[in-house]
């Protein structure tokens, strides 16, 4: 039987849960601040922290569903106890766990799980409703039940600096343990979860933390050496990185986005790579697009969305999203695609991408797009679910521009 740890972890887990729960911080960055303010954790206190806080945000609903009551921030070591309940766990005899029945706690859950399909799954009621619209029900239900289990972690060869087999044995060396995964070219998957950050390969820039269905975008955009490249919506840059890797630090690939801190992110992820053909400009005003109208060979937009292709990933979004933002992230959606499309040249081309499984952000956005832009026409879609591939899901649409 499993047994708990010493409880300072406790109030570890129970201050993150707090934050993440009623100070909207997001689940990652809140675990990564908990491990970096107590550096004596060994490293099976950090992973068993990590992973019962994912657990609990993950299994929110179904979890207050076994506690008869909603979590609040006084009743925290009620709801992280009803978990291990759950999980078979025999309860230590501590005062914050005294007043948790084994008993009503299954018994409740029984009742719960068995007669609601989105409290077994823990999904709120709304967003049920929208994926079964969206998908019917058996697609929307075997995702959902896909992305309740963990998110492997997957690493992206830099190319730049080295390929698959030397650097899965640098990792070797360093004792990461990784496969091979035959069907992405770039990609290796940690046999276990560790902390890749402080290996000398990372350090070197040898690889990149990216999602196997992440390593599809880039290649779907059909670079070569040489073309000018405009990355739009680029973040910190994953998509950057591989992209410039792709075409061999040659030619010119532009970085845009709105937020100047992340795009200083991407500039030393870009100089740890030896990224060299990137050039960054933060979006400050609609002069930024007009400069580079008509001059891109290929344009990548990988548009803000949902995030509802990487629920694994992000189990706290659930919590977060609601039916108002989506609506205004598919207008979003629209407007960036209408305004930044008029980067690409004659004969060029643009990839439109999203980390949703939904319709309306992605063919349905594709396809209101080209009826009012009959310059373009699309040439190949693909649409990644994790079902079907056992990572994070995604859409891509190639569009070419007609000479």
């Amino acid at each position: 039987m499993k047994i708990l740890p010493y409880k300072n972890l406790f109030v570890g887990i129970t201050e993150a849960l707090e934050n993440i729960f009623f100070n909207s911080r997001y689940a990652d960055r809140e675990i990564e601040r908990i491990l970096k303010s107590n550096p004596r954790w060994g490293s099976k206190d950090r992973a068993f922290i990590a992973e019962t806080v994912y657990d609990c945000v993950r299994w929110k609903r179904m979890i207050e569903a076994s506690m008869g009551k909603t979590v609040t921030t006084e009743n925290l070591w009620e709801f992280v106890g009803t978990r291990f309940v759950l999980e078979g766990v025999k309860l230590p005899d501590w005062d914050e766990f005294r007043g948790i029945s084994t008993k009503e706690v299954l018994k409740r859950n029984h009742a719960a799980t068995n007669s609601n399909f989105a409290v077994r799954e823990s999904i709120p009621d709304w967003l049920n409703k929208l994926g079964i619209a969206e998908l019917g029900e058996e697609r929307w239900q075997t995702e959902i039940e896909k992305m309740n289990l963990t998110a492997p972690t997957v690493i992206r060869v830099n190319t730049l600096k080295t390929n698959k087999k030397s650097l899965q044995k640098a990792l070797k060396e360093e004792n990461i343990q990784t496969n091979i995964l035959s069907k992405y070219p770039d990609a290796l998957e940690l046999a276990e979860k560790t902390n890749v950050f402080r290996t000398a390969a990372f350090k070197e820039g040898l690889f990149e933390i990216q999602d196997a269905g992440s390593q599809m975008i880039a290649p779907f955009l059909d670079v070569r050496p040489g073309m000018r490249i405009v990355d739009a919506c680029a973040g910190a840059g994953g998509k950057t990185l591989h992209l410039s890797a792709l075409v061999q630090n040659k030619g010119q690939i532009f970085a845009l986005d709105l937020h100047e801190w992340k795009l200083k992110e991407l500039k030393k992820r870009a100089k740890r790579n030896g990224a060299q053909n990137i050039q960054t400009k933060v979006i400050d005003s609609t002069k930024v697009i007009k400069r580079l109208e008509n001059s891109a060979d290929r344009l990548l937009i990988d548009a803000p969305c949902s995030g509802l292709g990487v629920l694994s990933r992000n189990p706290d979004s659930k919590w977060k999203l609601s039916p108002e933002f989506i609506e205004k992230v598919k207008k979003e959606q629209q407007k960036i695609l209408n305004d930044y499309s008029k980067m690409v040249k004659k004969g060029g081309a643009l990839v439109y991408a999203t980390c949703s499984i939904l319709p309306s952000e992605n063919s349905l956005q594709v396809k209101s797009f080209l009826e009012k832009h009959t310059e373009f026409k699309l040439v190949r879609e693909k649409q990644l679910f994790p079902s079907q591939t056992g990572f994070d899901g995604f859409y891509m649409a190639y569009l070419e521009k007609v000479e």
